[in-house]
Parts: C-alpha cells; sequence; structure tokens
C-alpha cells in the first residue's frame, strides 16, 4: 500500500473519530482509501485488498481498545494476495463454518472469538484449531478476529446487549483509557553544552523517550520537561543525575490515564421504563432469537418485582460485573457459586449460554461494515455459526 494511503488513514482517523455521523465518515473514509490506491484516476468502484479492508475492521473497532490477554487483528494472512470480494462473519469458526465459507469462495473470515489464542509451536491436523488454520491457507482465506475490541467499542457488542430491555441512561461498567507509550513526565535542568549529548542518550535507552519541551533559563542552563515510559524510568533518572546542576532541579511526574467516554467492558442501564423480570425475560428472548433462558430470582424477587437497573456483560461476564449493584445482570454464563453470590445480593440473574449472548451482534455489524465497504463485497452472516450447547 502506497505511503499515501497510510497517511491518510492516519489522519482520517483523527478526523473522523470526532464526527457525530458515523455512516457519513466510514463511507469516506473507505472512499480515500479506493481513491488514493487508484491515484485518482477512476471514480469507478474499486475492488478493496485486504489491508484496506483490515484499515476499515480497525477503524470501526480499534484494535487498542481490547484488552491486554487478547489475541485480536489479523490471525491468518495468505501469501498470495487477492481482492476481498466476500466477506463471512461468525461467532466461531468451526469445521461447519469453514465449509460454508469454502463453499461461498469466501476470501476473509470475520471471527469474533479469535480461532487462535494460545502460542502453537506446530502446524498439525490432529489438533481442530490448527487444522482450520491450514484450510484457510489452502483456500487463501485471511481470518481476522476483533473479540473484545468489539466488547469495548461504543455501539459495540455490550451496547447492543443492553439495548435489548429498551433505552435508559447507559454507563460503563469497566473503562477503557487512551493508549499512551509514555507514563511519566521528568523534568530537570541540565547545562546547556551537555544537553544534546543527554539527550543523545536517552534516546538511545528507548526511542519512546520524546522531549515535549525546553526552554533556555539563562545563558548556561536549559529546563527540560521530557515523556518516557515506566519501563525506562529508571535508568532515565540515573542518566539524567549525571547530567543536571542539582538534584533540586530535578521533578518526577506520573501521567494519569486518559478516559475514553462510553467505551470500555460491560455496560450498566438506568432503564426510562422499569420492565418486570418476567418482561425483562421475554425481551431478552426477542432479542437474542432464543426459545429458552436460565433465569436466578434475587433473593426477595418474584417475577413481577420490577427492574429499573440492569448490568451487562456479553460472554462470559463474571469478572466484569462482580460487585456491581444492579436488580438485574444479563451475561452468558456464570458458575453456580458465583450465581449464588448475585441471588444473595438480592439481584436477578439471566444467563443465554456464552455465545448467544454475542452472535445477535453479527447482524449490526454486517450493515455497519457493508456501508463502510463499496458495494462490490458482499458481507455475509454465518448460518452455521451456532451455540455448541443446546437445551433437550
Amino acid at each position: 500500500m502506497s505511503r499515501l494511503v497510510l497517511t491518510g488513514y492516519k489522519n482520517l482517523k483523527k478526523i473522523f473519530t470526532s464526527r457525530n455521523d458515523r455512516r457519513v465518515s466510514t463511507r469516506s473514509f473507505c472512499a480515500i482509501l479506493l481513491t488514493s490506491n487508484n491515484n485518482h484516476q477512476s471514480p469507478a468502484p474499486s475492488l478493496m485488498d485486504l489491508n484496506q479492508v483490515v484499515q476499515v475492521l480497525e477503524y470501526l473497532a480499534p484494535l487498542s481498545l481490547a484488552e491486554s490477554w487478547d489475541n485480536v487483528g489479523l490471525l491468518v494472512e495468505p501469501s498470495k494476495p487477492r481482492p476481498v470480494k466476500t466477506i463471512l462473519l461468525t461467532n466461531d469458526l468451526t469445521d461447519t463454518v469453514m465449509e460454508e465459507a469454502e463453499a461461498v469462495s469466501c476470501d476473509l473470515i470475520v471471527s469474533y472469538h479469535p480461532p487462535l489464542f494460545q502460542p502453537i509451536k506446530r502446524l498439525v491436523q490432529k489438533d481442530w484449531k490448527q487444522r482450520l488454520v491450514i484450510r484457510a491457507l489452502e483456500a487463501g482465506m485471511a481470518v481476522f478476529s476483533p473479540h473484545t475490541s468489539w466488547d469495548s467499542v461504543r455501539g459495540g457488542v455490550n451496547d447492543w446487549l443492553v439495548g435489548g430491555l429498551g433505552h435508559g441512561q447507559v454507563s460503563v461498567l469497566s473503562q477503557a483509557y487512551v493508549t499512551s507509550k509514555h507514563t511519566h513526565i521528568v523534568e530537570f535542568k541540565s547545562r546547556t553544552e551537555r544537553l544534546d549529548s543527554l539527550l543523545g542518550e536517552l534516546k538511545a535507552l528507548d526511542p519512546v523517550t520524546t522531549v515535549q519541551d525546553t526552554h533556555r533559563d539563562d545563558g548556561d542552563c536549559t529546563q527540560v520537561r521530557l515523556r518516557c515510559s515506566d519501563s525506562v524510568l529508571t535508568p532515565v533518572v540515573e542518566k539524567v543525575i549525571q547530567h543536571i546542576i542539582s538534584c533540586h532541579s530535578l521533578r518526577i511526574l506520573k501521567l494519569e490515564k486518559v478516559p475514553l467516554l462510553d467505551h470500555g467492558q460491560g455496560r450498566l442501564s438506568v432503564l426510562d421504563q422499569p420492565v418486570t423480570v418476567a418482561t425483562a425475560v421475554q425481551k431478552m428472548k426477542s432479542h437474542l432469537g432464543l426459545r429458552h433462558l436460565r433465569l436466578a430470582l434475587g433473593q426477595g424477587c418474584t417475577q413481577e418485582s420490577f427492574v429499573r437497573t440492569v448490568a451487562v456483560c456479553a460472554g462470559s461476564g463474571t469478572s466484569v460485573l462482580k460487585g456491581v449493584q444492579a436488580d438485574l445482570y444479563i451475561t452468558g454464563e456464570m458458575s453456580h457459586h458465583e450465581v449464588l453470590d448475585a441471588v444473595a445480593k438480592g439481584t436477578s440473574v439471566i444467563l443465554s449460554d456464552h455465545s448467544n449472548s454475542e452472535r445477535g451482534y453479527l447482524a449490526v455489524f454486517r450493515e455497519k461494515l457493508t456501508e463502510s465497504l463499496p458495494a462490490n463485497v458482499a458481507v455475509m452472516v454465518s448460518k452455521a455459526d451456532r451455540d455448541p450447547l443446546v437445551v433437550v
């Protein structure tokens, strides 16, 4: 991809993120990617390559929003590039989903759960996940996984899940923050003639270390303010102490994390119109497209008790929901003892099984992605994908 495209991508992310109309911004973003790739020669719709589609996917849900333990992004990349004409969305990549992808000559599989999670040392046939990766490579299919970046992003999985009970005042349970390589500011006063040498030594320690500001106090001294990461703070300070005029001129400040409003794991909604537990169950059955849900009534509650506050976390919600005060928890799965803890606090619990709390968002994302790509790219939701657990 040309430098023009990459530069435009970085600048456009800043511009479009500030806009309220996500539909307009993603369409414009895609259009400029295509225009740059075509060198402004043809107004006709162009096919997008894999890198361009990945850029759109990462724009819709930045990978920086994913949890640190997660494995997100482009997981399988074929050696031979080809235009992306067909994209298949699935919650899990299984053998039946792979068969479906092969049948439609899929170019890119977007699997919400990463099929590759733990490090692997070999690709062999006896492991089912490794077999799927081999089949994808042999068919020239790429595999991308968004996972917890979809959970955290505004308008993502958790916003979709909590919306099943109706409108309310929604807040994030586990706040996401702006990612930064810098954690500390180091301020000091150095002799001007030694400053270039010192800054060179600091840069050699860690290229991420940057000078934020310098100004001369007088002819011999310069006040310096630089940013560095936690991993190199100690050696940076050791170097600085060797050059500064006085230890009294040294100050170390810890940078506070900047919250990303409306982004993060889990959601809490104060409903505009409270509903009974029985109504909440029916609403969630309809929202999730399920005939059955599991319900645990909070201590002192009945199905006619009113729900005013609801906390949700798609998938396995225990760590995010723990300690949250709400009339109702909605998640995919919790352990027996975790349900008992919630019930003892008077909180009712609705469980749908893990992937059933996530899968319905695929149709929502299909619309977002379709609107963000040229009309000649087909975006499909898997018909073979389903939760492995069924009620019998």
